[in-house]
């Protein structure tokens, strides 16, 4: 199960390559997602963040790698977790990050909560 959950986080992020990161991120928030960001206070639900993701990112390459899954004996909850990468205006930002999983009433894993953590550097 846990597999499923990383080959999922993957897609996210292939999706994110190919249509934007926008699109990757309301494509996979769940309805209630909250989205943790430093310097600002939680930005919870999709309508919340679909404004928070409404802004022009053609200029943003944003990708991630998930380094470990593991979901919960019932199936319905999991957690990812790995590194990412931002590449926006020429400059490139690396870090870490964690999502909180939860499969919706049709079955498909969105995302609950969402956080990263700046500054891997060249590591």
């Amino acid at each position: 199960m846990s597999e499923k959950l990383i080959a999922i986080d993957r897609a996210f992020s292939v999706l994110s390559k190919e249509k934007g990161m926008n699109y990757a991120f309301l494509a996979y928030v769940a309805e209630d997602g909250v989205m943790l960001s430093p310097n600002r206070l939680p930005v919870v639900g999709k309508n919340k963040i679909k404004t928070l993701f409404s802004g022009d990112d053609s200029d943003t390459d944003f990708t991630w790698e998930p380094l470990h899954a593991d979901v919960a004996k019932s199936g319905e909850l999991g957690y990812t977790y790995g590194t990412y990468n931002i590449i926006s205006g020429g400059i490139t930002e690396r870090g870490t990050y964690v999502s909180v999983w939860k499969k919706d009433p049709a079955g498909n894993w969105k995302f609950v909560l969402d956080s990263g953590n700046e500054g891997l550097g060249d590591q």
